[in-house]
């Protein structure tokens, strides 16, 4: 009688502490590819968001200064758009 008891108010604690911290929102997109650098700004211990929208590193880092952030390159940078070369293969 006691155990069912014991996993009962188990049950109940373990609903109640999904219902107090619900999920927080999914972001869909961390880096944009069209930039070689972003600013990493810290919220919290653990809660931090991307700022994409550097072309350097010390753009980024004149925007970090004095802040809670820190500048990293994308890892996802697509790189510049390259020319197309005029030159035609001879047959």
């Amino acid at each position: 009688m006691k155990l069912t008891h014991i996993l009962a108010g188990a049950m109940v604690s373990a609903i109640l502490g999904t219902l107090a911290f619900p999920a927080a929102p999914a972001r869909a997109q961390t880096y944009d590819p069209r930039y070689p650098v972003c600013l990493q700004v810290y919220q919290g211990f653990v809660d931090y968001y991307f700022e994409c929208g550097y072309t350097s590193m010390a753009q980024c880092q004149m925007s970090a200064s004095g802040r809670s952030a820190s500048c990293v390159v994308n890892p996802y940078y697509a790189g510049p758009k390259g020319k197309r070369s005029k030159k035609r293969t001879q047959n």
